[in-house]
């Protein structure tokens, strides 16, 4: 393998020089046979972790059965798939994607279609401030990462910005042009910053008394990811619109959208694509799903999820740190200084393992690691965590 050969890609982020080449669990290893310790799992991509036996045997199977019948037709995967979906949420409808941001625009695009049908065509969407909905030009303008709205300007209208945890902020916001408010339950990109249940109980009452939509945009908390099937299950309430991406499909390609009956509004020619619902994948979203709702399973996430912010409450207090947060094992700890972007570096650079985490921000380091990770390899992680602090700080 010779690292040369990259210049071929088109430089989009700044990567180590180094090339993964296999995984295992919560193991990755590079082309040197170096192995790491991973605690960003594609970023909460792999939630059964890095070559999971369901997923093998999914992909197996279904590759000598039918890989692409065109979207044109039904296949039995996608339609068992969408069936466990709805019956493990309050949705009824499931149309089927590639990626977070396919879902997401799919979302703007069903929201806006009903408000064309039952709100004289209102089409604003309110979003929130530090929100991250994707990278397509519709997703960015409704997210609110600072510099975005500049970068490929000008950015499509009708996404105005709230402040996140304040329901004044929405009401503000809101007129006869408005049809929906969108949020991550928890903000990843933004730092790993949970909605309160009680804003989430309010958004769902304004918006219910206002008569627009609430989606909710669960593409890195969805799957088990925040220790309930869908994170806006630990507040209560039913939302009208939901996005699925990263662990449906544990490591492949695979998105949904998913709405109330009430608001599948979609016509024939609105939506489409050439491999929604493609056999393949979703045959590994069954897998993935299958393994998540067994019993017991969920009850573990809880348990590594209560270990791990146990471990990074003890690392604040050691280090004078500003805590953790976050939900199952979608996580934050929160530095005191602007170093986190170095630790990560140490942490991927340990010999002879490495530990691979990532800084959403400066001072704050995040972990997404697989959904069935080990006590042991959390207290691994959390031990070297601590070792490297400890040499940074000297």
């Amino acid at each position: 393998m010779s690292l040369s050969d990259t210049n071929y890609l088109m430089d989009i982020t700044s990567r180590p020089e180094l090339i993964f080449v296999k995984g295992e669990g919560s193991w990755v290893e590079d082309q040197q046979g170096k192995r790491y310790l991973d605690m960003l799992q594609g970023w909460a991509v792999n939630c059964l972790g890095h070559n999971p036996q369901p997923i093998i045997d999914a992909l197996a199977k279904q590759s000598q059965l039918l890989i692409n019948p065109s979207p044109a037709f039904y296949n039995q995967p996608m339609i068992d798939l969408a069936k466990r979906l709805c019956d493990a949420s309050c949705f009824e409808r499931v149309f089927f994607a590639n990626s977070g941001a396919e879902a997401n625009e799919g979302a703007i695009k069903l929201a806006r279609k009903w408000g064309q049908k039952n709100r004289n065509g209102a089409y604003k969407i309110i979003s929130f401030g530090h929100a991250f909905h994707g990278r397509t030009l519709a997703t960015m303008s409704l997210s609110g990462k600072a510099g975005w709205d500049q970068m490929f300007a000008p950015q499509v209208d009708g996404f105005p910005k709230a402040e996140y945890n304040n329901i004044d902020s929405v009401k503000a916001l809101i007129d006869d042009q408005t049809v929906a408010v969108m949020l991550e339950p928890v903000q990843g990109e933004g730092g790993v910053i949970a909605a309160t249940k009680e804003f989430m109980q309010q958004l769902r009452e304004l918006t219910t008394e206002k008569g627009i939509l609430l989606i909710v945009d669960e593409v890195q908390t969805g799957m088990g990811r925040c220790g309930s099937m869908f994170a806006y299950q630990l507040s209560g309430i039913e939302p009208d619109i939901m996005t699925l991406a990263k662990g449906i499909g544990g490591g492949v390609p695979l998105a949904a959208l998913l709405a109330k009956e009430s608001v599948s509004v979609f016509e024939h020619g609105d939506q489409g694509g050439t491999y929604n619902g493609n056999p393949l994948m979703t045959a590994v979203g069954i897998a993935v799903f299958d393994t998540l709702a067994a019993d017991g399973f969920m009850d573990s996430v809880n348990e590594r999820a209560k270990q791990l912010s146990d471990g990074l409450i003890q690392l604040s207090e050691k280090w004078g740190f500003k805590g953790e947060r976050g939900e199952g094992l979608l996580r934050a700890l929160i530095l005191d200084k602007d170093d986190a972007p170095a630790i990560v570096e140490a942490a991927r650079n340990r010999s002879p393992e490495g530990l691979l985490l990532n800084a959403p921000r400066n001072n704050i380091l995040r972990f997404m690691p697989a959904l069935n990770i080990s006590q042991e390899e959390l207290a691994l992680s959390l031990l070297w965590l601590d070792e490297l602090i400890a040499q940074l700080r000297a």
